[in-house]
């Protein structure tokens, strides 16, 4: 796999393994003498989440409880919850990383996560907050078929949480395996047990808190390196990005991404190209199938959803998406300043050097505002990040656990098995059960998904969110002829679509593809070796033969991780499903699947005839536009 595929995969995510575990070449970033620093810093924070579990566990004593916290949490502080959902190790590694090595066009990421919001407030959620009661499952059911949606609702929300878990599981484990040093398996289990004991002792409200706290950490060691970053460079007026321009490492950069084209330009030009768009995101089709997935597989994300059944009222759930979208806004313009100071103060060869991918970006930053990384207060402050960094790991996970089991228990256990007649005590017990099989579950699956390109889950995620769970959940609450029939026809369809699409796209493996490009650099690096042994031997000046050994040690370095590439790869010729080369170009399949996934919807509801369907469309009208009954059936 070359860099420049290497590099497309993070920005394809939202979830920490796209960053993490496309390839496991990060460097050792921690000295061993100052491993013990990243072990304290680690240690800290996962005791006071412990803390806040045991605390919440206390004021678990319902059903309502354990799956939405007992409809208790404001929105400020669910604004702050769904922003420590959202913020993923992706927002925080990924963007930073983007950034410094591609400028504007690293940032432009951020943009369609923020949109998605909109979305999110204008159409979904106090419809979903007046309509549901756990899960999406029963927002489908109050007009359709219960038992057949819920089935349906259920396979898909444990389908997308568990490609979205996978992807986290494995970046979780390659962030502390990287950091701290602890062999991959062992780093997988601590993700989940962590995760296990938010999930099984505390439910929706140690969730919630957790999310928060790394919310609030995530957002304040942002703060303290902007603020180091713009003590140097000016504070993020025209003097900060004239300095960008004019920084030497960023025009070398640009200068090595332009290839020829830079010839005919000055240094002021090639910084200049820093801020502005095409160094990076070269297909327009595919951007906007990358944002139609972003922006709308957010709205359908069943993590997501589920907040805003914690808070009391509809206003409630407006003023949390309000928190959010400011949390995360802010948060992202944050990321700017961080990456464009990584750029300049780390240099884009250093990022490269660490993690072909960029996502060392931040972390590096962090130790290099501390002292460097002979310093002890430089590598406190990279513990700092990095243990923020796995602490959204966990918490993401804890969120996505919570919604797989909710649907497992409440919608199949309870819904359909028990036919609704479950005692509080039996549902709290089985959604416990049903945590601890989803939890036992992405530990296996993170465990046997080592060293495996992960990042096409977390496309999968978003795309089968956005071509299956939106369009549903959005025709049942605005189209009077949306019935069961629809329902499960856009599930289906939609999903399908999804995954055969991103099965047959550039996102998979192709061994020969692999191969070719891989043979081109063994073949590049291996003259280029010889040459500067030759030259090494020939110069006299030590600081000549310095750099000469350093330019060496990144021939070697690349010429072994194409060879390490091609071991991997091995008598390989055809990807997962039996093809050479893709058959759809586009790397996400939104722009085509998420309207089949509508139309999926409108043709099925046309075929079906669903009296209960038309019959509850004034009910569900009334009580999703002002929430009237929305109490009564709750508290039944």
């Amino acid at each position: 796999m070359n860099i420049r595929r290497r590099l497309l995969i993070p920005a394809l995510a939202v979830g920490a393994a796209s960053l993490l575990a496309t390839e496991p070449a990060f460097a050792q970033t921690v000295p061993t003498q100052w491993r013990f620093l990243t072990f304290g810093v680690f240690a800290a924070i996962i005791a006071l989440t412990m803390y806040v579990t045991y605390v919440a566990a206390k004021r678990v004593k319902t059903t309502a409880d354990f799956y939405a916290a007992g409809g208790g949490v404001s929105g400020l502080q669910n604004g702050w919850a769904i922003a420590g959902d959202y913020l993923s190790a992706a927002s925080f590694l990924g963007i930073a990383g983007l950034i410094s090595l591609y400028g504007y066009d690293g940032f432009m990421y951020s943009v369609g996560w923020l949109v998605a919001y909109i979305t999110v407030l204008l159409v979904i959620a106090e419809p979903c907050r007046n309509i549901g009661k756990y899960t999406l499952g029963d927002i489908l059911a109050f007009r359709n078929n219960p038992k057949t949606v819920k089935a349906f609702m259920a396979v898909s929300t444990i389908t997308v949480s568990t490609f979205y878990l996978t992807a986290q599981m494995v970046g979780g484990g390659v962030l502390v395996k990287t950091l701290i040093g602890i062999d991959y398996e062992y780093s997988v289990i601590a993700v989940g047990v962590l995760m296990l004991g938010y999930v099984i002792f505390g439910g929706m409200v140690a969730t919630t808190w957790v999310q928060i706290i790394k919310a609030i950490l995530l957002v304040l060691a942002s703060l303290v390196m902007v603020f180091l970053v713009w003590s140097q460079y000016g504070f993020g007026g025209p003097e900060y990005f004239q300095q960008v321009i004019g920084d030497p490492k960023i025009q070398a950069r640009v200068g090595g991404l332009l290839g020829d084209a830079a010839r005919t330009m000055s240094p002021q030009e090639l910084g200049q190209r820093f801020l502005e768009p095409g160094l990076y995101l070269k297909s327009p089709i595919d951007q906007i199938s990358l944002g139609m997935a972003l922006v709308l597989g957010t709205a359908g994300m069943p993590h997501i959803l589920m907040r805003f059944f914690t808070v009391p009222t509809a206003k409630q759930a407006r003023i949390s998406v309000i928190w959010a979208m400011a949390i995360i806004g802010g948060f992202y313009v944050l990321t700017l300043f961080l990456g464009t100071g990584a750029a300049m103060l780390v240099g884009p060869t250093t990022i490269i050097a660490a993690d072909p991918g960029g996502n060392m970006a931040a972390p590096l930053l962090a130790q290099f505002l501390g002292g460097g990384p002979d310093s002890m207060l430089g590598n406190l402050m990279l513990s700092f990040v990095a243990a923020v960094a796995f602490a959204t790991i966990v918490a993401v996970v804890a969120g996505l656990v919570l919604a797989a089991a909710s649907a497992m228990s409440h919608d199949i256990w309870v819904g359909i098995v028990k036919g609704e007649h479950a005692t509080d005590a039996e549902e709290r017990r089985a959604a416990r059960i049903c945590t601890l099989i989803v939890g036992a579950l992405a530990i296996v699956i993170g465990i046997l998904a080592q060293g495996q390109n992960v990042a096409h889950l977390v496309a999968l995620a978003f795309a089968v969110a956005a071509s299956a769970n939106l369009p549903v959940v959005l025709l049942t609450l605005y189209w009077k002829r949306c019935n069961t029939g629809g329902v499960v026809a856009g599930l289906v369809v939609g999903t399908l679509t999804a995954i055969g699409l991103v099965l047959v796209s550039p996102n998979m493996t192709y061994p020969l593809q692999v191969k070719a490009v891989q043979q081109k650099i063994i073949d590049a690096q291996t003259p280029r070796i010889a040459k500067v042994n030759a030259d090494i031997a020939a110069a006299s000046d030590p600081a000549a033969q310095d750099k000469l050994k350093k330019d060496l040690a990144a021939a070697q370095k690349a010429k072994s991780g194409a060879e390490a590439a091609l071991a991997k790869v091995g008598t390989g010729t055809t990807s997962l499903v039996g093809l050479e080369k893709p058959l759809f170009e586009l790397r996400n399949p939104g722009l085509i699947s998420i309207p089949i996934g509508f139309l999926a919807v409108l043709i099925g509801s046309l075929l079906y005839r669903d009296r209960r369907a038309e019959e509850m469309w004034d009910e569900l009208y009334v009580r999703s536009n002002t929430g009237i009954g929305r109490a009564a059936a709750a508290a039944h």
